[in-house]
């Protein structure tokens, strides 16, 4: 009897190395027999509903964090403003051959949008009503990642996110009320968004068994770029041609769809598999088997000082850092740079401003799916997948970034770049973004409110850096400086990452810790090297 449980012991830890858990503690997954009973006959199982849901309420959010940008471009009166003595580069002449296919492919989209608003406000002005969202999204991460690991994630989500849709119905109200009043009305949305990432950070870690994260996870958080490829168009159609007098129906109608997501999330969607009262028993069996010990609402209380002491947590919140540096640079300063240097403005034309968007939701989707025929296919562990896949998603950027220094007077070529580098940022989806779920799927919400807060803040030093370098010298010189810091940025994060990440479930995630708090007379023995997690009681 002895050697035959010896004998389980070994399989079953052998099963725990191929799932990734590791040195750390130890995430069981089925035996044989639970293997055969697994659910493999229904093709839409309903955490994929659940995963759909959440997507479409990334998609969501970021309809409503970028249709501003589009709709205060109609919003303002262009010229009643004051003539901007900002010096231009004359390297690139605005008539340049290379320039030509820009100028004839937007001549009508031009022509058209030369129609001012009724609103005189200056850049600066506009820079903090675009940035009031973002303020409001920043301060509700931390609060909301630890309230949902107390209290469930649903309502948070499902509530944040009705709030700023209901307050974006309110913005042409705002708008006409006064700068103050639209600030305001911006700084709610933000608060109200401010859910939307650790929540479903903490929804996935209870619905997502640990071999179909990498395209789980890659799918909702493409759901980013999925709403901002429909909204950069559609915002321009609607300020164009739609009601209410163009602009207003912009919020009217992202508006009514974010509330009707919201209140069809609410009703349809479980905390998690224990609560669900449509999953199939064999599926909720799966995915409690795979989620051992896995995040609930009466969970224990956060072991902050191991999470602050843990290395793999320090290369994730530091990837994540660059990532939004690199980000912002590439999104937000790549066409002032093309509008100040190539005397191209790429938000003149949305197919154009959407296609760096469209490229990295595609090859965020296909590179998930490599990531986890990777694990599953046993020919990689979790962690040195998420270093291959993260480096794909940082060093590329950065290589473009480098490279679209030297594009000189070519806007095709830049815009090549452009979507080169964006795209192959989807590797992030599959890299350090899911990582918080291997290292700690009890306490994902929360790592990821953590690491989300500090990167947003580092993002938001993108455009002073670039406008503090560029400021009455925006030449091709300066922005190349500009490139060179957000690569390097993109680099030295990058190889921290490679360096201290790890895929595998640390062992303060190990539920076992729990009945040694509330029995001093556990006796707890940590996984090593694929040994099985142990709990005697004397």
């Amino acid at each position: 009897m002895r050697r035959l449980q010896e004998k389980l012991k070994i399989m079953r830890s052998k099963k725990s190395q191929r799932n990734g858990t590791g040195l750390g503690a130890h995430i069981p997954v089925p035996t044989d027999e639970e293997e055969a009973n697994l659910p493999t006959t229904a093709c839409i199982g309903t955490r994929h509903i659940v995963t759909f849901m959440l997507f479409l309420g990334m998609a969501n959010a970021y309809v409503m964090r970028t249709n501003m940008s589009v709709a205060i471009v109609a919003m303002v009166n262009h010229t009643a403003l004051p003539k901007d003595d900002t010096v231009e580069d004359d390297e690139c002449d605005a008539d340049n051959n290379s320039a030509s296919w820009v100028a004839e492919m937007t001549k009508n989209h031009v022509e058209k949008s030369a129609e001012t608003g009724e609103y005189i406000w200056d850049s600066k002005l506009q820079g903090w009503i675009l940035s009031s969202f973002f303020y409001g999204y920043v301060l509700t991460q931390i609060p909301f990642g630890i309230l949902a690991k107390k209290y469930g994630a649903k309502y948070f989500l499902g509530v944040g996110m009705l709030i700023n849709s209901l307050f974006g119905l309110l913005v042409p109200l705002g708008a006409n009320g006064g700068i103050e009043w639209l600030i305001v009305v911006r700084f709610i949305q933000g608060l109200g968004e401010g859910p939307i990432v650790p929540c479903t950070h903490a929804m996935l870690a209870k619905w997502i068994p640990p071999n179909e994260r990498s395209r789980m996870g890659a799918f909702v958080y493409a759901g980013a770029q999925f709403g901002t490829v429909i909204s950069l168009p559609l915002s321009g159609l609607l300020a164009e041609y739609g009601f209410a007098g163009g602009w207003p129906s912009i919020f009217y109608v992202f508006g009514i769809v974010g509330a009707v997501w919201s209140v069809a999330f609410l009703f349809m969607v479980a905390e998690d598999p224990d609560s669900s009262r449509t999953i199939p028993e064999d599926e909720k069996k799966y995915i409690t088997n795979s989620l051992w010990g896995a995040a609930g609402v009466s969970s224990p209380k956060v072991p902050w000082l191991s999470i602050i002491k843990s290395l793999p947590f320090w290369a994730i919140l530091i990837a994540h850092m660059g990532q939004n540096y690199g980000y912002e640079t590439l999104m937000t300063e790549l066409p002032s740079f093309m509008k100040q240097v190539l005397h191209f403005n790429l938000k003149d034309n949305g197919f154009l401003s959407a296609l760096p968007y469209l490229a990295m939701w595609l090859f965020s989707m296909f590179i998930s799916h490599v990531a986890d025929w990777m694990i599953s296919s046993n020919r990689f562990s979790h962690t040195i997948t998420r270093k291959i896949v993260n480096s794909i998603g940082q060093f590329g950027p950065a290589i473009a970034l480098i490279a679209a220094s030297y594009t000189g007077c070519n806007p095709p070529l830049t815009v090549a770049l452009l979507t080169i580098g964006v795209g192959l940022n989807g590797g992030i989806y599959s890299g350090f973004k899911v990582n918080h779920l291997d290292i700690s799927p009890r306490f994902a919400g929360i790592l990821m409110s953590f690491t989300n807060c500090l990167a947003n803040f580092a993002g938001l030093l993108a455009p002073m850096a670039a406008g503090y370098i560029t400021d009455k010298r925006p030449t091709q010189a300066a922005w190349r400086a500009v490139f060179l810091i957000a690569s390097g940025v993109y680099i030295g994060c990058g190889l921290i990452y490679v360096i201290f990440s790890t895929g595998r479930r640390q062992a303060w995630d190990n539920p076992d810790n729990d009945s040694q708090q509330s029995n001093g007379n556990a006796k707890c023995d940590i996984e090593k090297d694929g040994m099985v997690l142990q709990t005697t009681h004397h």
